[in-house]
């Protein structure tokens, strides 16, 4: 009676989407019997969008070589990417995400952002070395709803499939990208979706019937991230091993109910995806469903890239401000740049190579290739706005610079370098020798004589030449800050209370 029962239950799950699958197979039909000539007068062949992606090199792995043939075809795709909200923000290295999730935008197909208010209660172990710390409800709801907003403004920057930016004009694509999408065909959609909004109403005897018998223990230890873990000291929780179970079930369920047939993410998440392919093919007993990765954001020597001694690239400016975020990229490596621009920016591969040449020809002035990376990633992720307010930053506080500094400019960095608060008449009539080594900027008297003959110490972005130098009152900018600089990297915020 119970196994009579359980098929009754497995009809039941897999009746609404085979009748989806006989009502697609029927439009299929019906759409092929059409005239020839009415299909070649109106589709066009587009590009491959994992083609443009494997151009770019933002392709480790696909589950299929299928997967290129159907991107290519007029039929849309709808690709999805997860961002567990652990934190407010999203990070650099979920930054490939929602630049993976645009291309297939530009190239006429829906992206689908979901954030995993509930998988994020579980936490996903791929890629760590420990259990995630726990979140409580209320931390996950607030960091949910915070990234729900980010992706929204971010995606919403796409640049258009006809266009691309240059120095922040919109000009038309070279020629190598013109058949990105079919001719007068729109940009595709984007979805921001939660899985809790599914994952409330189902039970642990639901899962279990309807998702665990399907799912092979030997498989799911043999994933490598699972390998990994299983090796370590501190080993693996039953929660951590039953995500890409979770993750899984995700993709089954936009599968059928949504027709979500795509999944992309770095390539740690290659078990978990594969982990959604195979319970789509063993419980609704259909293909179509395909996976895609893409590299780790990492640097030529290995390391991440993203991480510094202060901590994660955040993407929301509420974190970390556009102008420290654009400095970041303005410190690439040269042997870093050109990789990061293919892979983080829509400029043109033509563009790219050329600037890649303008490299190696003599009189090449240093950064320039790292300024026009930090504009375009700095553009895409903060907007107009956050890219005025960096290069205004980068522009006002370079030493040397003849921008009139104002009290707001200045504060507006506070954030991203250190800083303290002296009394006005601490810092009236004050030596500036002894105000650089009292706020902490250089670490003796004798340190800042040698800076001041070499031509390194600014007050306000001017030189300073004289060690004698008193600082007075139309030093302090507004009558509120100052601001000491040492060489050009290393500033020193001084509110004046």
């Amino acid at each position: 009676m119970a196994s009579i029962a359980m098929a009754a239950s497995l009809r039941t799950f897999l009746r609404p989407h085979r009748c989806h699958l006989l009502l697609r197979q029927r439009r299929s039909l019906s759409a092929s019997a059409a005239p020839a000539s009415a299909a070649a007068t109106s589709t066009v062949i587009r590009r491959s969008v994992v083609e443009v992606l494997r151009e770019r090199g933002l392709v480790e792995a696909t589950t299929s070589e299928s997967l290129g043939s159907a991107s290519a075809s007029p039929r849309e795709l709808k690709a999805y990417c997860g961002f567990d909200p652990t934190a407010e923000s999203l990070h650099l290295g979920n930054l490939l995400g929602l630049v993976a999730l645009s291309w297939f935008r530009r190239c006429g197909h829906t992206a689908v952002a979901l954030v995993g208010g509930a998988t994020g209660r579980v936490g996903d172990p791929s890629g760590k070395s420990a259990e995630r710390p726990e979140l409580d409800l209320a931390a996950v709801e607030t960091n949910s709803n915070a990234i729900k907003s980010l992706i929204s403004q971010i995606l919403d920057r796409a640049p258009e499939p006809s266009q691309h930016s240059q120095s922040g004009k919109n000009l038309n694509l070279e020629q190598n990208e013109q058949a990105l999408v079919n001719s007068g065909e729109k940009m595709g959609s984007f979805q921001i979706l939660d899985n809790y909004d599914w994952w409330k109403d189902i039970t642990l005897l639901d899962f279990l019937k309807e998702v665990g018998r399907f799912a092979r223990v030997g498989t799911m230890i043999a994933k490598e991230g699972v390998k990994k873990r299983l090796m370590s000291e501190d080993g693996m929780s039953y929660t951590e091993f039953t995500y890409q179970l979770l993750q899984g079930y995700d993709f089954l369920y936009m599968f059928r109910n949504m027709g979500v047939n795509v999944q992309i993410g770095g390539s740690d998440q290659w078990g978990n995806i594969t982990a959604g392919t195979e319970l789509i093919r063993k419980i609704l007993q259909v293909e179509g469903a395909h996976g895609l990765t893409f590299p780790l954001l990492l640097k030529s020597d290995g390391t991440k890239f993203g991480k510094t001694e202060d901590g994660a690239i955040w993407l929301s400016a509420k974190m970390l401000s556009p102008y420290k975020f654009y400095q970041y990229f303005f410190s690439v490596p040269d042997i870093d740049v050109i990789r990061f621009m293919k892979i983080l920016t829509f400029m043109s591969l033509d563009e790219i190579q050329e600037l890649e040449e303008s490299m190696k020809k003599p009189g090449y002035v240093p950064n320039t290739i790292q300024r026009r990376l930090a504009e375009e990633v700095t553009r895409f992720v903060h907007g107009e706005e956050g890219l005025e307010e960096a290069l205004k930053a980068t522009e006002a506080l370079r030493p040397g610079a003849q921008t009139q500094l104002d009290s707001q400019t200045i504060e507006g960095i506070a954030d991203d370098v250190p800083s303290c608060s002296l009394p006005y008449g601490q810092v009236l009539k004050s030596p500036l020798v002894d105000l650089a080594v009292s706020t902490g900027l250089l670490a003796s008297k004798s340190a800042v004589r040698r800076l001041i003959k070499q031509g390194g110490l600014y007050l306000n972005n001017i030189r300073i030449d004289s060690e004698d130098k008193l600082v007075e009152e139309g030093d302090v900018v507004d009558g509120k800050v100052l601001l000491l600089s040492a060489g050009k990297k290393n500033k020193m915020v001084v509110r004046i209370s």
